[in-house]
């Protein structure tokens, strides 16, 4: 029988990285960043999970091969390749990082130390595209994720927050579609307890024109618009079903979604068909007009203006 001594100790941390036909450089600047955070070698896990790339890039890796769980998979996307990392995953929390990106080290110690030091179960922070920034070591909270949820726009990325496992459950990504942070998160969020907010830029986020994000044909700009729409009354019927102080907290991220909807609905189609009937498969589910609140003056401007037709033209006009 194994003594205490004996017993291995779970990492404090798991780093899913997830890629797909990034160079072995861009990769080693992901993975060293983790490298130089203020965690042994027990306190970490790094899980990369390949999509299914051409080559794998773990040749070109050899000095870090010891340091790394290395799984690849048939090519299925992210939401299958993150899935397959929290299967794997084994630490008190969690990180997901996106292979071309990385961590910006002073600013996510500060989140660390509330993880180490606050029993967090998530740790909020902000992603960037400047090198480097300045340490603020400013933190709030706890507070619920629900209580968080009535008061703030969520920042959907999985990437801009780390995660205590245990409060996951059975929660996974959806495979197969787009904005799939956009339905995971909201989700995680409702689980949480203990929710600090910090003003990190702690994330690099590496913007590329040949990302999937910024692909603009017909085709996929029809996938990102059906992919947001199915995520909305996926969470639509989560609020329908839920206690009612889950259901105010949904009911806000719906609305943001909603407004999101419509305004990429102009941004990728400048098409006033387009729009009309975007604003008819909401009105459909109730869900148009927007709610009359003031979450955001972002938010009260543009439900003002996709009101009237007057507006719409606008909107239309000015929305690039």
């Amino acid at each position: 029988m194994p003594t205490p001594q004996n017993i291995p100790l779970s990492p404090l941390i798991s780093f899913v990285v997830t890629t797909y036909n990034l160079s072995a450089d861009m990769l080693m600047e992901c993975l060293n960043s983790i490298f130089s955070l203020s965690l042994s070698r027990e306190e970490r896990e790094i899980i990369l999970i390949d999509d299914g790339s051409d080559l794998s890039p773990l040749d070109e890796m050899t000095d870090v091969r010891d340091e790394l769980i290395y799984l690849r998979q048939p090519n299925q996307g992210l939401s299958v390749a993150r899935n397959m990392g929290l299967r794997c995953a084994s630490g008190k929390y969690v990180q997901f990082i996106d292979g071309d990106d990385y961590l910006i080290q002073a600013p996510y110690e500060h989140c660390l130390d509330i993880i180490r030091y606050r029993e967090a179960d998530m740790v909020l922070f902000y992603e960037t595209q400047k090198k480097q920034s300045e340490v603020s070591f400013f933190y709030d909270g706890p507070v619920s994720g629900v209580a968080y949820m009535h008061q703030n726009n969520l920042r959907a990325s999985a990437c801009g927050y780390i995660f205590r496992r245990a409060i996951l459950g059975s929660l996974r990504f959806t495979p197969g579609i787009l904005h799939e942070d956009e339905e995971f998160t909201p989700q995680l969020m409702l689980r949480a307890e203990k929710v600090y907010t910090t003003k990190a830029e702690a994330y690099f986020y590496r913007k590329r024109e040949n990302s999937i994000m910024e692909r603009q044909d017909n085709r996929h700009t029809a996938k990102r618009l059906n992919d947001m729409i199915g995520i909305i009354l996926h969470l639509k019927d989560l609020a329908e079903v839920a206690p009612e102080i889950d259901r105010v907290a949904l009911g806000r991220r719906i609305a943001q979604l909603s407004m999101d909807y419509l305004y990429n609905t102009i941004r990728l189609t400048r098409s006033h068909k387009h729009l009309m009937e975007a604003i008819e498969t909401l009105r459909k589910h109730g869900l148009f007009p927007l709610p009359d609140k003031r979450y955001t003056k972002r938010y009260f401007t543009f439900r003002r203006l996709v009101g009237n037709a007057l507006g719409r033209r606008i909107l239309l006009a000015t929305i690039r």
